[in-house]
């Protein structure tokens, strides 16, 4: 039985365009203005660049293919994350943050070597509409925009519709400390098999005109890891399960994602979204999404909850070339403080809006 590739899906496994041998420098360059209120417990504003994102996160990248023969072809991909408003680095400091693997691919799917996305990231892929912007589901979970994994093995393919997925990782995270995306955590350690491990695994079905899937996600602790997952009996766990419509120039796309800490005091909270996108002409769309947040500790603490609204304005200037506007405003519970912004701040209990104006090129 050969598998048909879904294009779309093989770009986002290895980035990769499978056709001819050949190597091929690609990115994107995203920032733009941003304001926030309540950025203070005096109620200050913010003004200025916006740093870790804007509608997508900043990159370049190294991607190739070589035909083997008889099906088989292998791909590697290296690709940066940076910041353009300084030209520093992002994902903590790495060359190659995003991505950096090499691996083989066939008519019964692809194995990859290296650092990779996990299924985290694949299931929310076509549900979130919004995807990694500035004002999305990263500012509740910050590991969402991170969903990566040093030292893996990974595999994917899709039969027919379904697509199955899983990473192994023998230590995923090999830099830090310096935030989600480098905490410390390289694994590998004699006489310890637990260290610093993570599994994710995916199930998805997609056709023309709807799809679901579901993932669930393991990371385990180490010692001398960012805390609290500096032991390795700590786990920190995601769970989701989302679809999308298409109908007719729309899109809906919803789902549910659960997060379980269980370290020396446990956090569970759940994301519930939904969102649109709306084709008015191919070159102006509008995007939309509604998220609720909610938060239980180990005392069973209900008041640190939050509800956000996004609305998007897109319009393709050239195929190359985008400027949008994003706006955001987050209703906080008292005990909540949770921005409206990816790296933004907030007073506890505040609400909060959030503006970005943007502009987008790709290469």
């Amino acid at each position: 039985m050969k598998m048909k590739w879904s294009a779309a899906l093989l770009v986002a496994v290895t980035g990769l365009a499978h056709g001819q041998s050949g190597v091929t420098l690609y990115g994107i360059i995203d920032t733009g203005l941003s304001y926030y209120n309540h950025a203070t417990a005096s109620g200050g504003t913010f003004i200025g660049m916006a740093s870790l994102t804007g509608r997508l996160p900043s990159r370049w990248g190294l991607k190739g293919t070589e035909d083997l023969g008889g099906g088989f072809k292998t791909f590697f991909v290296l690709e940066n994350g940076f910041q353009p408003t300084n030209g520093t680095l992002n994902y903590g400091g790495r060359l190659f943050g995003i991505q950096s693997n090499v691996g083989i691919s066939s008519d019964y799917g692809s194995i990859t070597l290296g650092r990779q996305m996990g299924m985290t990231m694949y299931a929310l892929f076509n549900a979130d509409v919004i995807g990694p912007s500035i004002h999305s589901l990263s500012v509740f979970d910050s590991y969402l925009p991170n969903a990566r994994s040093d030292n893996a093995i990974g595999y994917m393919g899709k039969f027919h519709g379904v697509t199955i997925g899983g990473t192994y990782s023998f230590g995923r995270d090999a830099a830090g400390p310096a935030g989600p995306g480098a905490t410390n955590c390289p694994g590998q350690v004699p006489g310890n098999m637990l260290a610093c491990r993570q599994y994710t695994a995916l199930l998805a079905y997609d056709s023309a005109s709807f799809g679901v899937a579901a993932s669930y996600d393991v990371l385990r602790g180490g010692a001398g890891a960012t805390a609290p997952l500096n032991n390795s009996r700590y786990t920190d766990t995601h769970s989701v399960v989302d679809g999308y419509v298409t109908l007719g120039s729309a899109k809906i796309g919803f789902g549910w994602i659960r997060n379980n800490l269980a370290a020396a005091t446990h956090l569970q909270t759940d994301i519930f979204f939904a969102g649109a996108t709306y084709y008015v002409t191919p070159a102006f769309f509008f995007d939309t999404q509604g998220v609720r947040y909610l938060q239980r500790g180990s005392e069973g603490t209900k008041d640190a909850n939050s509800t956000l609204l996004i609305g998007r304005a897109n319009y393709l200037v050239s195929k190359r070339t985008m400027v949008y506007t994003s706006v955001g405003y987050m209703f906080n519970s008292a005990q909540a403080a949770n921005a409206v912004a990816a790296g933004g701040t907030v007073a506890t209990g505040m609400n909060q809006l959030g503006v970005m104006v943007g502009l987008q090129q790709k290469f």
